[in-house]
C-alpha cells in the first residue's frame, strides 16, 4: 500500500471544539466544512469604524450554541471586504478578520469572515482553507480534540 504524504497530519472531526483567543473565546462548537472555502463566525451587533486610519470592526459574539449567555464583545482590525456566497447561493459582503485558533492544542492563524449565522446550527464553520496541509477530516467522527468540561449546576 502506498504511504500518503499527509498520513503523518493530526486527524479532525466533522465537529470539534476550538478556541479563538484572541477574540477572548475560550472554546466555541464549529462544523469542519469540507465544502465550504471560507471560515465563518457567528456576530451580532457588527460594527464598522475607523481607528488610526483602518477599519475596524465592533461585535458580539454568544459562543455557547442555542444560548444567549455568555456574551463576548469583541474590537478587531478588518483584513478586507469579500463577497461570500452562502449555502443558499446568495453572495454578500462580508468583513474577514485575521485571529488565532486552536484546536487539538495547535495555535495558528486563520481568516475569519464575519457574519450573522443565526438561523444555522453552528456558531461557527471551519472551512477548507482554514485546515488544508494542518489536518485531516474523518467524517464519520466528531470531538477529536475532546469536550470542553461542562460546570456542574448546584443544587
Amino acid at each position: 500500500m502506498k504511504k500518503s504524504r499527509h498520513s503523518s497530519l493530526p486527524i479532525i472531526g466533522w465537529r470539534e471544539w476550538v478556541g479563538l483567543p484572541d477574540l477572548g473565546i475560550k472554546s466555541i462548537k464549529v462544523k469542519v466544512d469540507t465544502g465550504a472555502r471560507s471560515s465563518s463566525l457567528h456576530v451580532f451587533d457588527l460594527k464598522k469604524f475607523e481607528r488610526a486610519e483602518r477599519i475596524w470592526v465592533k461585535f458580539k459574539v454568544h459562543p455557547a450554541q442555542r444560548k444567549s449567555t455568555p456574551t463576548v464583545e469583541v474590537e478587531t482590525e478588518v483584513l478586507e471586504f469579500r463577497s461570500v456566497r452562502s449555502s443558499s447561493g446568495k453572495a454578500s459582503l462580508r468583513p474577514v478578520i485575521l485571529t488565532n485558533i486552536e484546536l487539538l492544542g495547535r495555535l495558528y492563524l486563520v481568516e475569519l469572515t464575519l457574519a450573522s449565522r443565526d438561523k444555522m446550527g453552528f456558531r461557527m464553520l471551519l472551512g477548507r482553507e482554514a485546515f488544508r496541509g494542518r489536518f485531516l477530516v474523518d467524517s464519520g467522527r466528531s470531538y477529536y480534540g475532546g469536550k470542553p468540561l461542562r460546570k456542574k449546576k448546584s443544587n
